[in-house]
């Protein structure tokens, strides 16, 4: 199981949350705190840099955020990141530096790392994307199973389970899924690989690979 841990799978400096992701060995643990962070975090942040636009909602200077966009908090949005036309942002949300949400893209729960691109009809819930991970068109987190059961994470034949029973997918640095695709409950996707387009993906999909379907996977050459 050490592919799945925190440090296998991220540049934990390139996030606002590194303090926060440091403190747990796999990803899901963090999910269930992203609310309290954000709150304390966001108490710390430079007001010359950050501007508390209402209770729990900190937005970069900085940042581009279009009139129509829905923002919730507890939020953070950092330096230089671009929240589109009709984002729905529902909360305990941290969008990094240079990261674009964009239109129609719905987030609850989740951390987007610095210069991660969620830019078209995307839901992204209960999740963590990478450094520069990138999210195709149309592509989405499933976050509940459909008998409602808690989330277990398989992997090279082993179970884990999380206790969760929302948790969508982890996407590790520079991460590539196709459009089109569900990543389903528990899926982790380890650093540089990448997702072909209209891929249904569950469990694990090792670092460095190209998942073309469940059973077909191959090693980046």
């Amino acid at each position: 199981m050490e592919q799945l841990k925190i440090k296998n799978l991220y540049d934990l400096e390139q996030t606002i949350a590194a303090d926060l992701l440091k403190t747990a060995e796999y990803p899901w643990e963090l999910l269930p705190k992203i609310s309290t962070f954000i709150k304390e975090l966001g108490a710390t942040l430079s007001k010359e840099k950050f501007e508390e636009v209402e209770e729990n909602v900190w937005i970069a200077k900085t940042a581009k955020v279009a009139k129509t966009a829905f923002i919730a908090g507890p939020c953070i949005i950092d330096e230089e990141a671009e929240i589109r036309h009709c984002a729905f942002i529902r909360g305990n949300a941290i969008v990094g530096k240079g990261a674009v949400v964009g239109n129609s893209t719905e987030l609850k729960n989740v951390i987007l790392f610095n210069k991660v691109q969620v830019p078209h009809y995307n839901y992204v819930g209960d999740s963590i994307l990478g450094y520069r991970s990138h999210m195709g068109a149309g592509s989405i987190t499933s976050n509940v199973k459909s008998d409602k059961k808690l989330v277990i994470v398989k992997c090279n034949g082993a179970e884990i389970e999380t206790g969760l029973k929302k948790f969508g997918a982890m996407l590790g640095d520079n991460v590539e899924v196709g459009c089109g695709s569900v990543l389903n409950p528990g899926t982790v996707i380890g650093r540089e690989s990448n997702i072909y387009p209209l891929s249904s993906v569950r469990g694990y999909v090792p670092a460095n690979s190209i998942y073309k379907k469940k059973g077909d996977i191959v090693e980046k050459q």
